[in-house]
């Protein structure tokens, strides 16, 4: 990886053409925290024969200094090994990808669409307080609010990676502003993180789509389309279907393509899983969008994962979004400890 940062670079300063210096950019900007570390190591390694010579020296002053010297480098060493070593470990291909997220109502009525807009503007927020553009690609609303379906694209760097252990049911326990008596219920909403790369090379054939146009639903009011412009797509052979239902037909078909492919390519990823299923087993986040992964207490006003035994008593402020990242960091960890454990086992 080395070699090949330093072939990066020398070409970058010879090319001409525009998408082969974006391209090499890309590359570079992946490579150099790797060539960094790997570079910062070998440096470390490289003192330990001259302090080992000086430590030994007949000056006694000289030769204690080293000693402390040394012994700070040996302290260090084990960790500078660590972060390459994890650098290094097989890493996610869509770990800077864009994402699609969807955020459905489950079980708990008018509630759990409630929950599930909850849900929803906690993923807003937390986009834009890392720069990231989100574009709602289909919604539909809750008679008492929220929503009862909601697609995003979420754009920007790494956003697949951070958001990928959303996946899944989210259990909510609160009173409800549709309950009278107080008394506190339990909701579900579901969350999906499908991964949209730069490039998608899957092969859609025509007679293999069924097309149909309708008139979008909401709440009501003058937003309600008013013609049959939303579109709805259905693949036949594997019985994927999606949406899209703003003002333009012609915006809706393209936009619900792009949906289409970002859903095939997540099933190719799917059935790859699959095949790794006992490596994954030990992981965080094995994608199972059945899984129960987190509970929110208002009363408590906790947050809990469940695949990590994580709790944390932030919760407005991890709704919001300002400290999802509390929730989000130990997961990225964890499964960073779980890559690094496969590597370690795969070089034993």
């Amino acid at each position: 990886m080395l070699d090949r940062f330093r072939e990066v670079e020398a070409r970058m300063s010879a090319a001409t053409d525009g998408a082969e210096i974006v391209r090499l950019s890309k590359e570079h900007a992946e490579l150099r925290p790797v060539a960094e570390a790997v570079l910062g190591l070998e440096r470390v390694r490289g003192e330990l024969p001259e302090l080992e010579e000086m430590a030994a020296a007949g000056d006694a002053e000289m030769a204690a200094l080293a000693r402390d010297e040394l012994e700070g480098v040996k302290d260090r060493l084990p960790e500078l090994e660590r972060q390459v070593a994890l650098l290094l470990a097989p890493k996610d291909r869509d770990e800077n990808a864009s994402a699609i997220l969807e955020v459905r109502a489950g079980t708990g009525g008018d509630e759990a669409a409630l929950f599930a807009g909850d849900l929803f503007r906690m993923y807003q927020r937390y986009a834009q307080l890392h720069g990231w553009r989100v574009e709602i690609e289909s919604a539909s609303e809750g008679e008492m609010g929220g929503y009862k379906e909601v697609i995003a694209s979420i754009n920007g760097d790494g956003v697949f990676g951070r958001l990928k252990f959303e996946s899944g049911v989210h259990r909510v326990q609160r009173v409800p502003d549709t309950e009278a008596q107080g008394r506190i219920h339990t909701s579900a909403a579901t969350v999906a993180v499908l991964p949209e790369p730069e490039e998608i090379d899957i092969e859609i054939r025509d007679q293999d789509l069924r097309i149909d146009t309708y008139r979008s639903s909401g709440a009501g009011g003058q937003h309600v389309n008013k013609t049959d412009s939303a579109v709805r797509i259905t693949h036949l052979p594997s019985g994927i279907v999606v949406t899209s239902s703003e003002k333009s037909q012609h915006q809706n078909r393209a936009r619900a393509m792009k949906a289409l492919q970002v859903k095939l390519y997540d099933q190719q990823r799917a059935a790859a899983d699959s095949a790794r299923s006992d490596a994954r087993k030990a992981q965080v986040g094995s994608g199972d969008r059945s899984e129960r992964i987190r509970t929110y207490n208002f009363p408590q006003g906790r947050v809990t994962d469940h695949r990590i035994n994580l709790t944390v008593y932030n919760l407005p402020k991890v709704m919001e979004g300002e400290a999802l990242d509390d929730v989000i960091e130990p997961l990225i960890a964890e499964d960073q400890a779980a890559r690094l454990a496969a590597l370690e086992d795969e070089l034993a």
